[in-house]
């Protein structure tokens, strides 16, 4: 009898490399941690990992978004400077999570703040 694997998005895999430089949760600052978000595109990154993360951690190409790679950088680092996301560096590549158990626990109700969030349809003021 053959059975699947499942895989757990919020259980790490067995070996990680070392996460990058982030502040420690009890160095997360609310107005820090707002600022990072009150861009649209971070937002966006921010909720599609809420709702749609498949894997423990995922690759820059993952969140389809048209941009060029410098700007994407650019508003990576912002979200992981902020305390929202860790990166992991695995070669060449970075790739991303959310930082759920230390916003959670020094801000209850943001992240289900953010997982609610709707962009603004294009046309739509």
């Amino acid at each position: 009898m053959r059975t699947s694997t499942v895989i757990d998005p919020d259980l790490p895999p067995a070996e990680l490399p070392p996460p990058l430089p982030e502040p420690a949760r009890d160095e997360l600052r609310l107005e820090v941690v707002l600022g990072a978000l009150s861009d649209p595109l971070r937002l966006t990154i921010v909720r599609k990992l809420l709702l749609e993360r498949e894997a423990y951690d995922h690759p820059c190409g993952w969140f389809g978004l048209d941009r060029p790679k410098s700007s994407l950088t650019h508003h990576f680092k912002a979200l992981r400077e902020a305390g929202i996301l860790r990166q992991r560096q695995y070669g060449l590549e970075r790739r991303s999570r959310v930082r759920t158990e230390d916003l959670n626990a020094r801000f209850p109700g943001l992240l289900d703040l953010v997982a609610a969030w709707e962009p603004a349809s294009p046309g739509r003021d």
